[in-house]
């Protein structure tokens, strides 16, 4: 039947593609990374998507972030990630939850629900959190490693945590990982070493704040704002949506 997919199933077979729209995956974190391999696994036939983030879309999220436009300023970025895809895939099953996950707020998800689970946060404690929980309940799981500050998109691999190298965050990780005896992970991180951000006040979100009203995690309480562009946090997703495809489909997969 002629449908959104057909050119995905051209290549997957019709076996690979009722994989994909029985599973349901959970993505933490709807910003410039979460927000595209949430793009890529709707358009590619996921049938049930959890999204998860408390954050409204931001003039600033413009550069980066697909579901970010001045129309969707002051929205709940899980709000605007629904519409999207349920434009795209009707019958797509989509929970939202307007929740920053962290240990106080484990307890509302229950990840033996889930496929696959994709870690797309950037605070260290709500990763590890959602890393231990997919290692508890036998779910597989991909994290992102830093996107801010860079701007080379060919750098990106997809590595287990403990291959990581450069990459500030993938550094934090590896070593609390090994503290809590978290043996695997795989992880999309970037060997390009940081930019520095320019520092001026005329254009830094410390003096010209822009965030929605209602916010309750500003951009002005985090140690540092990284600069970003539009290309790089995209790939990381498109990146990450493409592992969990070819991994839920490994075994239905038509390959000739």
């Amino acid at each position: 039947m002629m449908d959104q997919f057909a050119r995905t199933r051209l290549l997957y077979g019709a076996d690979a593609m009722d994989v994909l729209a029985s599973s349901r995956v959970a993505v933490f974190g709807i910003g410039g990374v979460g927000g595209y391999a949430v793009e890529g696994l709707a358009r590619s036939g996921i049938g049930a998507l959890d999204l998860i983030d408390d954050d409204k879309v931001c003039l600033t999220n413009i550069n980066r972030q697909i579901i970010a436009t001045k129309k969707t300023i002051g929205k709940y970025k899980v709000d605007v990630a629904k519409e999207r895809v349920l434009d795209i895939s009707p019958r797509c099953e989509v929970r939202t939850y307007k929740t920053f996950y962290l240990p106080e707020t484990q307890d509302q998800f229950d990840f033996t629900e889930y496929d696959y689970i994709v870690d797309a946060i950037d605070t260290v404690t709500g990763k590890l959190t959602i890393i231990v929980n997919a290692k508890k309940a036998g779910v597989p799981v991909i994290s992102s490693m830093g996107a801010g500050n860079k701007t080379d998109a060919s750098a990106f691999e997809v590595a287990d945590i403990y291959e990581t190298s450069i990459c500030p965050l993938a550094k934090v990780m590896r070593r609390e990982c090994r503290k809590r005896g978290i043996e695997s992970l795989k992880v999309v991180y970037s060997k390009e070493i940081p930019v520095r951000p320019i520092e001026d006040m005329s254009i830094s979100c410390r003096k010209n704040c822009v965030c929605p009203p209602g916010t309750e995690r500003k951009c002005t309480d985090r140690r540092d704002i990284p600069g970003s562009t539009a290309f790089v946090p995209s790939v990381a997703g498109l990146i990450i949506a493409g592992e969990i495809i070819n991994d839920l489909t490994k075994e239905t997969r038509c390959i000739i």
